[in-house]
């Protein structure tokens, strides 16, 4: 057995810049400097996914007389193809078309997006690809976007004693900039931008708002100077595991869960320090809506959900902001993508109560494939010689298997001299021999 210099190969293999590169910090001006430069660092959670999934190419191709677009995002080039979706194109591109309507605001921004099918058909392997394309893309330069953090040096009462108070939902840096002021200053920093134009949309969390009120009075008004002394900018690296940018909810017992899961809670301990349960600094801003604000929120199984939080879900999609406890309306940019089966959405129409949420909510369905080649590739996937190198897999079963799978979705033939198989074979573009009949 080879041994290993862990420095030696530490030191060829790590690169140290990425990680500088990664986790820049520098001051609001040099931050509005870089957005100067390169004002899509300010992009929507929409807008971001939308140039993230057009940004891996795509190519078209004719089926049954229609023109059809494969996105190569859904080829899964991240991860060498373990979550790619295959032969649901149609309704990937419909997926598509609404983040390319959402990025540009055309209304599809303030809905829910509800992927729809039977069980296994892959809606959570289209959920799981938009989320570690983003977690992706957000280490790129290409997908760069940036929050803030207050810092003081003296470690005064207004960040509890502390020296660094991170944006509890990590939010965009340009929010900071006074709402009278933002008409001017972009009318400024837009001066002369063809391809995109910078938007503040929205305010800083109440944490944010408060401590920039204390240090307001503290400098007797002074934005600049609040500004200058105790902002901080950084790179945002979005993360499913560290909860930042990425947020999944699954419904559990009615009686272990309420909404404070997804808006936050106070936190009692902290009650002590600030003297008061309505200091937006005693109050743990760290429901689902709040730590995958930037970024996307995945709903399992939303439409088992109780009531309580499909208000929540309203507020959130409709109005783009979500209500704390004992706190104003907080405003939010995320993308809330939800998936549910065949009977929860039957419910959901049924219901009468239900009609808001049905207003609110973009259904796109997510069949079970019927074409035998792509249900190959699939097994083709799961199954061979990297991954289970120790089976040996008989030629043609795979082949069988998936002709076994389609055959369970496939209904009776309507015609009387047309079998199973023989359809089986028309749906995977195949052409039947004709049998001439001699009287």
């Amino acid at each position: 057995m080879s041994k290993i210099d862990v420095k030696k190969f530490v030191d060829n293999n790590y690169k140290r810049e990425d990680f500088q590169h990664l986790h820049w910090s520098g001051t609001f001006q040099e931050y509005v400097d870089l957005v100067a430069e390169n004002p899509a660092v300010t992009r929507n959670a929409f807008q971001r996914i939308n140039d993230m999934i057009l940004g891996y190419g795509s190519n078209k191709y004719n089926e049954y007389k229609k023109e059809i677009t494969r996105y190569h995002f859904f080829d899964d080039p991240i991860d060498n193809g373990k979550d790619a979706v295959f032969g649901i194109d149609v309704h990937l591109m419909k997926l598509v078309n609404f983040f390319k309507s959402a990025a540009k605001g055309y209304g599809t921004e303030k809905r829910v997006l509800l992927l729809h099918g039977p069980v296994g058909s892959a809606k959570s392997s289209i959920a799981r690809l938009i989320k570690k394309g983003l977690e992706y893309y957000s280490k790129t330069d290409d997908g760069a976007l940036y929050t803030y953090e207050w810092y003081d040096e003296e470690e005064t009462d207004i960040l509890g004693g502390e020296k660094l108070y991170p944006s509890p939902m990590h939010e965009e840096p340009l929010k900071l900039i006074p709402v009278d002021l933002r008409e001017k200053f972009l009318s400024e920093i837009n001066k002369g931008q063809d391809k995109f134009k910078v938007a503040i949309k929205g305010e800083v969390s109440p944490a944010c708002r408060h401590i920039m009120g204390l240090y307001l009075k503290k400098y007797g008004g002074d934005w600049f100077k609040v500004v200058q002394n105790h902002i901080r900018v950084k790179r945002l690296i979005l993360s499913e595991k560290d909860r930042v940018g990425i947020g999944t909810f699954q419904p559990k017992d009615e009686k272990n869960q309420d909404s404070t899961e997804l808006t936050g809670d106070i936190n009692f301990r902290k009650i002590a320090k600030y003297g008061s349960d309505s200091d937006p600094r005693a109050f743990n801003f760290d429901g689902e809506f709040n730590i995958a604000n930037r970024g996307v929120v995945e709903f399992i199984e939303m439409l088992k959900l109780d009531v309580a939080f499909l208000y929540d879900l309203l507020g959130a999609s409709q109005e783009q902001s979500i209500k704390p406890k004992k706190f104003s309306q907080t405003d939010i940019d995320e993308v809330i993508l939800g998936h549910t089966n065949e009977p929860e959405f039957k419910k959901l129409q049924n219901n009468e109560f239900m009609e808001a949420l049905r207003d609110r909510t973009v259904k796109i369905d997510v069949p079970y494939i019927s074409r035998l080649s792509n249900e190959v590739r699939i097994y083709r996937r799961d199954f061979n010689s990297e991954k289970i190198p120790h089976i040996h897999i008989a030629p043609h079963t795979l082949e069988m298997a998936s002709m076994w799978a389609i055959l369970t979705r496939l209904e009776e033939p309507k015609k009387a001299d047309l079998t199973k198989i023989q359809k089986l074979k028309l749906y995977n573009g195949k052409t039947l021999p004709v049998i001439m009949k001699i009287t």
